[in-house]
């Protein structure tokens, strides 16, 4: 009973300890779209997207 108990807290406790050296996902880096500019803004400053 106590050598069961004893496997189990084992398996439960390396279980863990692998799970907690998971590596995280990735960060997303890529930049968010650029806003839009509208009709009156692209005739005043010229720039078009």
């Amino acid at each position: 009973m106590l050598t069961r108990l004893t496997r189990g807290l084992v398996a439960v406790g390396l279980t863990l300890a692998i799970a907690a050296c998971a590596t995280a996902p990735a960060a997303d880096l890529t930049p968010p779209p650029m806003k839009q500019l509208d009709a009156k803004t692209q005739l005043e400053s010229g720039r078009r997207y």
